[in-house]
């Protein structure tokens, strides 16, 4: 098959959503299929890195890189404007393709409404659609109070949403409770297909805590270091493991590791500045070919889900966390997609929003006993072993698209 992408990010970025969808695409490469991806041209969290204009990956896949703006992630009008860009110049290249020149085109989530235009041009190109839903919009945008509920563009992007529900021939969701929710939105159950995410780490750290390279260089010790890795975003907030550390400031035991990037980066720092914190420390996106060390650094891995989000997205992190076997501190509502994985094994850390004290409760008797934390991670990464391994998984994803 020839396959087209549309996605703001991509190889060699190190967002999860380039290194996911890059991992499909070499995979169906390797089934001999012809892949072209058109993407930003812009890092996704760095716009002072440039990629090539083109690039081959791989033995069949192309890629093409737009000249969109690079106004960076400082305020919601300069992420507005690169979605824009990226949006009309895609719009541009789907004008002039030629019909039945691609059999599938892969549209994703990043940015909002690029499937919904993918879905326009669809009968026209002659192409089949796959909607792989990373996340819903409006309605993350709506649950986290950037668009107004019940407002007019709420049903002005719902239904732009609808339309491209409608017009998809398949749809990949997370998990259960997004399919539940697409099926709501009158989806029919046979187009939807639950494409479980798998843990995007290229190696696997297996030398002891103390020689950890990543802690070692960043001079750890032997504080117990909560890591969070990943996107610091809107819809997942931080605050309630923010005032955890407010509230363990003087315990020298724990240390806060936040690596990564995003829109709440910011305000991290600005925290750990307004209550001159010591027990935070910040570090930028690791290189992939890095992450198992960096993510092996830490003895707790923190990953959190967005109150009211469940069924319109949820935290891919959480599978590279089982896979370096790490206890888990989780962050979010009591029944979700990453709940049900955690209850299957005891001594993970799960919270509510607003319950700062239940983190600070629940980790500080880690302190004395760190071999209990360690077998908690040895349990999750078995977990891992057993239902999320990646090869199976992106088998199963690239077998979904070929019955398209």
């Amino acid at each position: 098959m020839n396959i087209l992408v549309l996605s703001q990010t991509y190889y060699p970025d190190t967002v999860a959503t380039a290194q996911l969808l890059s991992d499909l695409c070499l995979e169906l490469d390797k089934k001999g299929h012809t892949i072209t991806v058109v993407t930003s041209k812009y890092s996704y969290e760095n716009k002072k890195i440039k990629y090539a204009k083109t690039e081959t990956q791989g033995k069949n896949i192309q890629i093409k890189r737009l000249n969109d703006t690079g106004f960076g992630k400082n305020n919601v009008l300069a992420r507005i404007l690169d979605f824009a860009s990226y949006i009309c110049l895609s719009i541009w290249f789907l004008l002039f393709l030629k019909p039945k020149k691609y059999d599938v085109v892969i549209g994703m989530t990043s940015p909002p409404l690029i499937s919904f235009f993918i879905a326009a041009f669809k009968k026209w190109k002659k192409y089949k659609l796959f909607y792989w839903t990373m996340d819903l919009q409006p309605e993350l945008a709506i649950e986290s109070g950037l668009i107004k509920k019940g407002g007019i563009v709420a049903k002005f992007f719902t239904f732009l949403g609808n339309y491209t529900f409608k017009k998809a021939d398949k749809i990949g969701v997370l998990d259960v409770y997004m399919k539940n929710y697409c099926i709501s939105r009158g989806v029919s159950e046979k187009n939807i297909e639950i494409v479980t995410l798998w843990s995007v780490l290229m190696d696997e750290y297996t030398g002891t805590r103390a020689e950890n390279p990543f802690r070692v260089e960043k001079a750890f010790g032997e504080k117990i270091v909560v890591m969070y890795s990943g996107n610091h975003s809107y819809v997942h907030s931080l605050d309630t493991l923010l005032q955890a550390i407010l509230q363990l400031q003087h315990d020298e035991r724990f240390l806060f590791v936040f690596v990564g990037g995003g829109v709440r980066k910011q305000d991290v720092t600005n925290f750990k500045e307004k209550h001159n914190l010591q027990n935070i420390v910040q570090y930028p996106y690791q290189p992939r070919n890095y992450i198992h060390i960096s993510l092996a650094a830490s003895d707790f891995q923190v990953v959190i889900m967005g109150e009211g989000q469940v069924g319109y997205t949820h935290p891919n992190k959480i599978y590279g966390a089982l896979f370096v076997g790490k206890p888990i501190l989780y962050v979010g509502p009591a029944k979700s997609h990453v709940t049900d994985i955690l209850e299957t094994s005891a001594g993970n850390i799960l919270v509510r929003h607003n319950d700062s004290q239940g983190i600070v409760n629940q980790l500080k008797p880690y302190a004395d006993n760190l071999n209990k934390a360690q077998e908690v991670g040895k349990k999750n990464k078995e977990y891992a072993l057993k239902y999320f391994e990646p090869q199976l998984l992106k088998n199963k994803i690239v077998e979904f698209i070929e019955r398209i």
